[in-house]
């Protein structure tokens, strides 16, 4: 998983090295694939249930699954990219999101507190934790500046499969649900809206959007409780 997760790592590199206007999210998706097969690994998105690319790209309204394509980015943009590989029958996950050029302040601090849950949820995910205590760390932080967090989508357990069990929501309460042990590996992947809550799906089934067209943020990372501590697998080198 380790492996899975620094190929993961190093797409992402790949990605933002190449954001900026004008660029369309399938150079991103060629990108991101040409450095997971470096690293020895195989993308797990693509085929997915029928999935028809490598990584989601997802622009401003979008929050999840935007297919990519020929949607060029401009400037000011809010886009976030998750990216899964494979490695030998292990799975790595993990999104980001990133404002394209200089972005207005109220969407630079949306991107910034998105991420800053993340890191809450991650720093709860201890051995004897629950479910409950990630999802209401994350939303503490979403309540906190009045997001809309996304429900019905968020994170999940992860091995040999890209999903299992237990579903991790961005909400609590605290102390219920699923216990944590060593040797599980969970994803937590907070989504905030500037809005609404709500989403809608597009006709291609895949594009998720928030319900109100308020623009939102979506960051990912893989996260295995090991004999040695608890590790976070999509960390860059």
């Amino acid at each position: 998983m380790e492996v899975a997760g620094r190929a993961v790592a190093h797409a992402h590199k790949a990605v933002r090295d190449l954001i900026r206007p004008g660029v369309t999210t399938e150079e991103l998706d060629i990108a991101a694939d040409k450095a997971i097969r470096a690293d020895r690994c195989v993308p797990s998105f693509l085929g997915y249930h029928g999935y028809p690319a490598v990584i989601c790209a997802s622009p401003n309204d979008v929050i999840v699954h935007g297919i990519p394509g020929s949607y060029q980015l401009r400037e000011g943009d809010l886009l976030a990219v998750d990216v899964g590989a494979i490695f030998e029958g292990y799975h790595g996950d993990a999104a980001f999101s990133v404002v394209v050029g200089e972005g207005s302040e109220e969407v630079e601090r949306l991107n910034r507190v998105t991420e800053e849950a993340l890191w809450a949820g991650i720093e709860v995910t201890v051995p004897d934790s629950r479910i409950g205590d990630v999802g209401a760390a994350v939303e503490a932080v979403g309540r906190r500046e009045g997001y809309g967090i996304v429900e019905g989508y968020g994170g999940h357990g992860i091995g040999r499969q890209m999903h299992e069990d237990p579903h991790v929501p961005n909400l609590g309460p605290a102390g219920r649900g699923m216990k944590l042990k060593t040797g599980m590996a969970i994803c937590i992947e907070p989504m905030f809206c500037l809005g609404a809550a709500g989403t809608k799906v597009d006709r291609d089934g895949w594009t998720v959007r928030s319900v109100d067209g308020s623009w939102s943020a979506h960051w990912e990372h893989t996260i295995a409780l090991t004999p040695d501590g608890v590790v976070v697998t999509t960390l860059p080198d």
